[in-house]
């Protein structure tokens, strides 16, 4: 039933306009939503009995449901799905609401990490929900060429060309003489299996290959890889912000103290919210209602991936309750994905990765 209904199923135009309505005027008072409220503060064109009516086969579609203590109705997270997907109407910025936008990005260009602090913020405020801005992990640079300098007959030094450009050099000290044959020799067993390979991808028959072909000076091999590792590393662990939490306090559906330590657990851990970003499409924007993606119930998360030069840098969202105002929501993260992905931001990553 779900899949059908996901994509309207066989619903009226009359479900269709009283289901909006029902959707919209509780995203704007929070409360459950009756037929006579709906006569009252919608154009709906029909009796209160035939609204009455259309609202209870809503229900048995799975669209609304009742609340225990109201006879009036509120959307399932089935109802906001189809609600975002068929029936919301596209929210327009305000000349203000861009200006402020665009003063943020012309402001910080070249500081990811700044535009979407400042971002984040904003978007706060504008929306009054929390911001969660994410920036992707940057990858550890690579060997490119693998040199050295002969320093004294038990030590010399690794000279390291990194893929980013930038030189890195390491004192080695070694159990047994070298020579410059030994070191010439070495340069050209590294360069062979060792150049442009991240740090993960080297492996124990990868180091036992090298220390063969060094013959008899297979043992000042160990050394040089632990110098590799120490200096490729490990690339940057992506972070996570947020900004606005105790605005979530502002709306019933978190009132419940179990409810926001739900929420604080999720924020803390940022694992559950990660991983949604990293296995949701970078190429729209997502929108996870309720149990999507493992939310806690009466919630919602909005995001788009931020993308310079075909590469996702990081991501901006908005998370509140499922009753959130989306087309608001979506306009707001969408400009600013786009804002932040053309090509005016193609100088974006690399300054800021450098800001690092």
């Amino acid at each position: 039933m779900d899949n059908k209904l996901t994509v309207g199923g066989d619903l009226s135009q009359r479900k269709k306009l009283i289901l909006r309505s029902v959707i919209e005027s509780h995203i704007s008072t929070g409360e459950p939503i009756g037929s006579k409220y709906l006569m009252t503060n919608s154009e709906i064109p029909y009796s209160s009995a035939t609204i009455r009516n259309e609202m209870a086969e809503l229900e048995s579609l799975g669209y609304l449901e009742q609340p225990h203590t109201s006879a009036g109705r509120v959307p399932t997270s089935l109802g906001y799905r189809f609600y975002v997907d068929t029936l919301m109407e596209s929210y327009k910025l305000t000349a203000t609401e861009i200006v402020s936008l665009n003063n943020i990005i012309k402001n910080k260009m070249g500081e990811l990490n700044s535009i979407l602090k400042s971002a984040s913020k904003l978007i706060a405020a504008m929306t009054n929900y929390t911001t969660v801005a994410v920036k992707s992990h940057a990858s550890a640079p690579t060997v490119s060429q693998f040199s050295y300098m002969l320093l004294e007959p038990t030590a010399f030094l690794l000279v390291m060309r990194m893929s980013d450009g930038n030189v890195e050099t390491r004192h080695i000290r070694t159990e047994i003489p070298v020579d410059e044959g030994i070191l010439a020799h070495l340069s050209g067993v590294l360069n062979d299996n060792f150049r442009d390979v991240q740090s993960g991808s080297i492996t124990l028959p990868m180091i036992m290959k090298a220390e063969s072909e060094m013959e008899g000076a297979g043992s000042i091999v160990s050394s040089v890889i632990k110098a590799i590792y120490d200096t490729i590393g490990k690339p940057d662990e992506a972070d996570i912000n947020f900004e606005g939490i105790n605005k979530l306090l502002e709306y019933p559906e978190f009132s419940d103290v179990e409810q926001m330590k739900k929420i604080i657990s999720m924020f803390e851990n940022k694992d559950d919210l990660m991983k949604i970003i990293e296995n949701a499409d970078d190429d729209k924007v997502n929108i996870f209602i309720g149990r999507d993606g493992e939310l806690v119930d009466n919630s919602a998360f909005v995001f788009k991936t931020i993308k310079v030069g075909g590469k996702p840098v990081g991501a901006i969202g908005v998370f509140g309750p499922s009753r959130m105002d989306y087309s608001k929501v979506i306009s707001t993260v969408e400009y600013l994905s786009q804002s932040l992905s053309g090509e005016g931001a193609a100088g974006l990553l690399s300054e800021a990765d450098n800001s690092e």
